[in-house]
């Protein structure tokens, strides 16, 4: 069984948000909690992430908003980690915010993994133009969600089961993934002696 690991946005995802009903319903979802959703740390929540990974090998990161950028810094920064995949919707643009300006630092490098970027065209925390950039760095497919808002409850998103059909193709993905050439050289050059 492949775990989901959700990783909400900024002041977490509270029911009726659709990472909420996941933790409800799907026995292999997991949220990743971190100390202050208020005011978060990157390296604390990055932190949180990669200790969920290293409990659960090949997890497939669920990631929303805010949520987006933690995972994408943790792919670029930790290669070897085992990530199965990860799902990342309505990325946020630190630049819109003040409480997110200690996640300016976005990696604009292929991501080690398989990924799907899922965006809106009328999200108020990301342009779409920027989603798809974004998504062409970092080597993942991009879903364009139409007029969805931020892909939230104010949004109209609740189950949200055209997510978990996402979710399960990154599944069947990871099944038969070959890393990037940089995360294998970053490997190679870990275990190196």
């Amino acid at each position: 069984m492949t775990r989901t690991l959700l990783i909400p946005g900024l002041d977490g995802s509270p029911a009726p948000h659709w990472q909420a009903w996941w933790q409800a319903s799907d026995p292999t979802a997991l949220t990743v909690h971190q100390d202050d959703w208020a005011d978060p740390s990157p390296e604390a929540w990055e932190a949180e992430v990669a200790g969920a990974v290293l409990q659960h090998p090949g997890a497939i990161l669920v990631a929303h908003s805010l949520g987006c950028l933690v995972v994408a810094r943790l792919l670029a920064q930790w290669p070897q980690l085992d990530i199965g995949g990860a799902l990342l919707v309505a990325p946020a643009d630190p630049r819109r915010s003040f409480r997110l300006r200690r996640f300016a630092d976005i990696p604009r490098d292929e991501l080690p993994a398989p990924v799907t970027v899922a965006a809106s065209r009328n999200d108020p925390w990301m342009p779409f133009a920027t989603a798809f950039d974004l998504a062409d760095d970092w080597g993942a497919a991009l879903v364009d969600l139409g007029q969805a808002g931020h892909v939230n409850a104010d949004s109209g998103f609740g189950p949200w089961p055209e997510g978990i059909a996402l979710r399960d193709a990154l599944v069947r993905r990871s099944r038969v993934r070959v890393r990037p050439a940089a995360a294998r050289a970053a490997l190679a050059q870990r275990w190196a002696f």
